[in-house]
Order: structure tokens, then sequence, then C-alpha cells
């Protein structure tokens, strides 16, 4: 039977090229031992001289080695599975070449079978990732993800031919079809279980096979997923050899039907939906591209609770156990090929296009495609794919036959779903997107586009008039985005898309209301969800345009799309209210509400109500009648705003109802100095050999209260089995090592991230910093 165990541990690592080392008896005792998954190069300095520029996070790359030993297998088919590796990457067993793979987000399988020896083995990783600037984000560099080791027979299931999908859903029955191939031309038979949402058995049926197998199977009175219900049923199938089982595989699978209209926009189980989605990179902050799953996992349950409903990779296939996520979690995901065809996209500083995909898409492209198809159909979560982003070929005639052949394999591979591409000059005056290019897509995909002429106000209704059959979707537009804590009232000279902290927003507001109103725009895609490392400019390190830092604390900005795509109350008042230097200052004081009416005081003193309404109500049943109380609005923006003279003290806002019933209300006030140091448990990660915490850290006053302008210099110490992978405090001109034990925290907060090596024993983390009574934190086994 299938064996699948994690082939993480016990690697030993080199950071330098050494063609000697793919040898078998190489003599590695002075590398250094890793876990996987790892990134060498968020290990390194930050520097402005490193040739990755600030598209790389001004990180290093270059070329790193990995050995590792294990011991033979008495299967009769053995294989290895890398979830990524970044990049160009060749693999020996034993001394003898086994595999070349080049694409860094796409996984690779090493065949195994016949080669082990039972005496010992080698395995040797050379990764290649010396060609910068290659990419416009940081990728990190190594065996970035997941290694898995499979044994199983000879007659066993080819892993990346198993396809699930529902071909009938009615509130009677669902209809299941599943296809795949066995590795034997043997008569086999394959057993079909299964199991609800709740684990009981709902069905099962056998059937011969020879080669490949296709069945039908009728699951009564389906639950169906949506990112609402995000409800899973379990498939487990098992071939039998003279009804001895030789193999098992099992997945999750979702019931569901996925429309796109080019009228009612994006529709789930019959259902009209807005996508209200993010766009996010691949990497984790502090821990780099090596991303542990409960970092995932915290920043998806955030964005949920925003009341973002959709993800798009961006723009490369993610880890398959964010996708893993997306199912559990409930999210619509937009899965995403290539961030280049042939053409290669200038990157950093320099007029450079030397690297990049273009250099290996005619010959890699295809396969590439297909491996993501393949390994990522059998997600529910994932509703459409994408075959590239703002691509130069959208506006090239040899770009149709590059995306028709690409859609063609999408279609192949999954007809179940539709394709886009998302381009970004549709209304361009240069470089502007073939409309052939537009019609060859299922669904066009737009990025940035209120940004030319008088489509800043118009956007889509152009697009809309011209072709009024065409599937519109929102695949990129900007977010508030801005740095957290950072309350500026002066733009950056000669930066355009420099804002002031209480007018970055109205940009983002007018689109959201044209997406929200408009139920031909299926949704949107605002970028990002979350800060990313990479497409900087010195002295920063990473982009600011998240509404969710690299540490995982919201931004102002994440209340405001919280504000609209979620029915729970919200109230959310900034900036903060510390501003003692500036006695005489006004202080613009913005609120996000989906309150009908709020009033602001400042120490008891109102300074008046103020209301919005979107969208606005019409009249009903006659003129002059409308169903709910008339509100005297102030503002067409969809937040408020008060302009207050500063004092001392305590501003709070009261969120009322139309009929005047407060809602709830919510305070912000001056603090004291900063005095303490304090921490807590975010999450904890059980894992089979270790476990990852994320601790939270915060900058106190002598009543507990976060100081808004605190950014000591702190230290973290740990006493116990375990090692500190990442600090952060979100700050993207911060250039500490991320791995440092030392780090000044930034408008008082900053996440530690913590490897636990042995977790039968307890950890103590012990916080220090100058003039501040430490902190103190145990996590118990």
């Amino acid at each position: 039977m299938r064996s699948r165990t994690c082939f993480d541990d016990n690697w030993k690592f080199w950071p330098e090229d050494n063609l000697e080392a793919k040898a078998q008896m190489f003599d590695d005792s002075h590398w250094r031992q890793v876990d996987l998954p790892h990134d060498f190069s968020i290990e390194g300095q930050f520097n402005a001289d490193h040739p990755a520029g600030g598209d790389g996070a001004y990180l290093p790359a270059g070329i790193g080695w990995y050995r590792k030993q294990f011991s033979g297998s008495d299967f009769d088919v053995s294989y290895l599975t890398f979830d990524g590796i970044y990049q160009k990457c060749d693999i020996w067993l034993n001394g003898d070449h086994v595999k070349r793979h080049e694409y860094g987000y796409t996984g690779l399988t090493v065949d195994l079978t016949g080669r082990l020896l039972q005496s010992g083995n080698v395995l040797a990783v050379r990764v290649d990732n010396s060609e910068q600037p290659n990419s416009r984000w940081y990728t990190g560099s190594g065996i970035y993800r997941h290694v898995w080791l499979t044994r199983t027979s000879r007659q066993h299931v080819i892993d990346d031919s198993l396809y699930v999908r529902t071909s009938e859903i009615s509130d009677v029955s669902a209809v299941l079809a599943v296809d795949f191939d066995v590795s034997s031309d043997d008569p086999l038979f394959v057993r079909y279980v299964i199991s609800d949402p709740s684990g009981n058995r709902v069905a099962e049926t056998q059937s011969a096979i020879v080669r490949h197998a296709a069945q039908t199977i009728s699951i009564p009175h389906p639950v169906l997923w949506s990112a609402e219900t995000p409800e899973l049923y379990q498939l487990t199938i098992t071939i039998l050899e003279q009804e001895k089982p030789v193999d098992e595989v099992s997945l999750s699978f979702g019931i569901r039907r996925i429309e796109f209209d080019c009228d009612r926009g994006f529709l789930i189980n019959g259902r009209q939906v807005k996508l209200n989605g993010v766009c996010i990179h691949h990497d984790g902050g502090s821990v780099g591209a090596a991303v542990p799953e409960i970092i995932w996992r915290r920043r998806l349950e955030r964005l949920k609770l925003m009341g973002c409903n959709a993800i798009r990779m961006s723009h490369n296939p993610p880890a398959p156990e964010v996708l893993d996520l997306c199912d559990r979690l409930g999210f619509y995901v937009m899965d995403e090929a290539f961030d280049e065809w042939k053409v290669i996209k200038r990157k950093s500083e320099s007029d450079a296009t030397h690297y990049g995909y273009g250099q290996i898409f005619d010959q890699n492209s295809r396969q590439d495609l297909m491996d993501m198809l393949r390994r990522d159909r059998n997600h529910p979560s994932i509703v459409i794919w994408s075959i590239g982003n703002e691509i130069p070929e959208q506006a090239r005639k040899e770009g149709l036959e590059m995306a028709r052949q690409l859609i063609e394999i999408c279609h192949r591979e999954d007809p179940g779903r539709l394709v886009t591409s998302a381009c970004d000059n549709v209304h361009a005056n240069t470089l502007r997107t073939l409309p052939d290019f537009l019609q060859l897509l299922d669904v066009a995909g737009f990025n940035y586009i209120n940004r030319w002429r008088r489509h800043a106000e118009t956007a889509y209704d152009e697009v809309r008039h011209q072709y009024p059959e065409m599937i519109l979707l929102g695949t990129e537009h900007s977010s508030v985005g801005g740095i957290r804590g950072d309350y500026a009232l002066d733009p950056k000279p000669g930066k355009w898309w420099s804002f002031r902290y209480d007018s970055r927003m109205i940009r983002a507001e007018h689109l959201l209301k044209q997406t929200m109103i408009h139920d031909y725009i299926c949704g949107d895609f605002m970028w990002t969800g979350i800060d990313y490392l990479g497409e900087a400019r010195w002295p920063g390190k990473h982009a600011s345009s998240g509404v969710i830092d690299t540490c995982n604390f919201p931004k102002d900005g994440y209340y405001l799309y919280q504000s609209q795509w979620t029915r729970q109350p919200v109230l959310h008042l900034f900036p903060h209210w510390n501003w003692q230097e500036k006695p005489d200052a006004v202080i613009p004081v913005i609120c996000y509400t989906n309150c009908d009416t709020v009033e602001l005081f400042l120490n008891g003193k109102s300074f008046g109500v103020k209301a919005y309404e979107f969208p606005m109500q019409g009249m009903t049943e006659r003129y002059g009648h409308f169903d709910l109380p008339h509100i005297a609005t102030t503002t067409n923006d969809l937040h408020l705003r008060w302009d207050v003279p500063y004092e001392v003290g305590i501003l709070e806002a009261v969120g009322r109802t139309r009929q005047g019933d407060i809602v709830t209300r919510t305070v912000i006030q001056t603090t004291g100095d900063a005095v303490n140091i304090e921490a807590d448990l975010d999450a904890v990660q059980d894992l089979d050999q270790s476990r990852v915490a994320l601790i939270n850290i915060r900058i106190t006053d002598i009543d507990g209260q976060v100081v808004p302008t605190a950014d000591p210099l702190i230290t973290v110490r740990l006493e116990g089995p375990a090692t500190l992978i990442g600090l952060d405090n979100g700050n993207p001109e911060d250039k500490t090592q991320m791995q440092s034990a030392t780090r000044r925290t930034m408008a008082g907060l900053a996440m530690a991230v913590i490897r636990i090596t042995d977790p039968g024993q307890p950890v103590v983390i012990h916080l220090t910093g100058d003039h501040l009574t430490s902190g103190y934190l145990e996590i118990k086994p």
C-alpha cells in the first residue's frame, strides 16, 4: 500500500557552488544542517548593491547546494515530490543526474524506482538563482517548499492524472465524474468510497479497469461548497489486484457550480456573488519564501474577517497547502501561471531585461502550465485560471497565438473552468491591448482600468458599451495601502502616487463603488491584501500596498473594506491621538464605518454627526416615499472626516442606526509613556517533530495601552528547545537582518516567529528593552 512521508528533515546546505558535491562520497560534514522548507536569501543582509535590486528586496541570491542521506526501500515504486525549488535546479542520486527543472513555482517529481541502494543513498540538489534580477518581486532561493517521499506498489494511481469534477448538481443528487490512469496494463479493480463533510459514508462503488478509469458516482442530497459554507467531501480510491489492496489515494473535494455571466457577473450555485478579492504574493515576511502554514492560515483568517472572499495567486502557482487552506476556509481563487511570456519585463532600477521567464517560455511554458493545472484542478476553491499578468504580448499580434495555445491547454486539462489574463493596457495611449486579445479570453481581466484619461471616472463603461457580451473582471486595482502607523500629511515631493493619510483612500473608494454597484462586473482583486518583500526602492525593502502588513497586523485601510464587505458593525477611527508635540494642530480624523450615522466627541464635546449613504436609496411606491428613514448625508465618499483641534484626551465615535439607536462605540486616546513590553501567543502550528509559534509583541503604557509612537529597540531571548526564525515590525525601511533577535518595534508592535524543536518541552520567551519592564511568555507542551 501507499505511504507518503515528509522528506523535510536533516538536509545539509552549502551557500556556494561546488560541482564536486554531486558525488555520492563527497564530504559534507562541514556543511550546515537545515530542515526544509529553506530560503537562503532571507538569511542574508539587506544591501543596496545586491544584484537582485529592489525587486528582490535588496537581498542576496546566488547558488546553493543541498544534500541528504537516507536509507533504501523495499517498495516497488518510490518517488520524491518537490513542491517548489527557486529556481533552476539539478538533482543527482548517488552521483547520477536524475532531474533538471527550471521554473521556480511548479513542483517536480524525481523517480527513485530501481535506483535506490539498500546500503544508503545520497541526494544532491544544486539550486541556481544567480541570474539577477529575474523577477519583479522577492522570490527567495532554495528548496523553499516541502518535499515528500511516496512509496507504493507497481500498480498505482498516477498522481497528476486524477481528475474529479461534478458533472450534474440538483437538490436531490450530484453526479461526480472521476478520471485517472494507473501505472499497469494488468486488469485491476478499483473501489470508490465517498464520505460527506460529517464523515458519513454516502456512496460506494467498484469497477474493473485497465490502464484508465472513468467512473461516475451519484451522491444523494449534496451539501454544496461555497466561500460561506466550505463543506468538503472525501473520496478514497483503492486499487485491488485479486481482491488485495495494492494502492490507495484520498482527496478532498467540493460540490459546487460556478458560472461567469456577462450580465450577472459571478455566480456560485446559482447565487450571484461579488468577488471581493485581494492579490497576494508568496512570501511570508520575516521568513521569506519558506512560509510555515500557520502564517498563511492566520493571514487568510484575517482576510476572511475583513469580508474578503477571493484570492488571486499573483503571479504564479502557490504552495499546495495555501490552496488546501482556501478550500477549508472558503475563498474563491484565481490560480495564475505566469508573470511573463516570451517578452522579458524590465526589473529593478536598471533597464536590463536579460533574465526572467521569457528565457524559457518557448521550451517550458506548455509543460509548466499543464503541471499547474493537473496539480491544482481538484481544488473547489479555484474558480478561474489565469494564463498571465500584464503580458506585453497583449498588444502584439504574435501574442494572439500564444494566448490561444495556452487557453487550449487549460480547456483540455480542465473543461469546467474559464480562463482569463490580467490586461493592464486596455485604455493605454501606447501598446494598447489588442481587442482580439481581449476577445480570446473567456473572462476579460482588467488591471488598473481607471488609470487612463476620462476612464479614471468611467472605468468599465466604454468596454461594456463596446463589448456587451464580454465577461468583465477586475483582476488588479489599487488598494488604500500605506505604512501602518504613518500619518504624514505631506506627500513625497514629485511622487504622484504618494498620498496624505486623509486622502489616499479616495481613488480606491471610487472604483470600489463602481464595482459593487454594477452587476455585470464580476468583482475585483485589489493590490494587495498583504505587504510583500520586493518591488521596492531604497531605502525600502518591501512594497506597502497591502491592507495587512508583513506581520499580519491590519492597517487602517483594512477597515474600509471590512465596512463595505461585511454586515458586522464596523467603526474604526484614525489617526492615533498622541500629538503632544503639535499642541495647536488641527488633526484630520477619519472614520471607516457601516453605521448609518456617526457622532464624534473629544473629551465629551461633540464635533457633529456625519453620514454617507451607499448605495443611495431611491424612491419606492410613490413620489417622495422611501423605505428607510432619511438621513442627512455629509459626503459622497465611503469614509467620514472631521477636522479636530488637538488636545490631549479621549476621542470617541458613536455609531447609530437611522432610527438613532446606538450600534457600537469606539475610543482612541492619548497614551502615557512606553513602560512595558507585553507579548501573547497569536497561534501555534503542530508538526510531527516541531511546532511553529507566532508571538505578538506590544509596547504599552502603565495602563496597558499600546503606545502608537513607540519604536524602542527590543531583544528576544529564548529559553528551551526553540529557535527564532523571524522577527519583524512591518517597517519597509528597517534593514535589520530578519533572523536578528534585536529589532525596533514600529507603532508599538512587532511579531516573532519561533520554531520549537522539541514539542514535549516548555519554551520561555524573554523580551527586554531599555527603560522598559521586561516581558515574559511561556509556551507549554
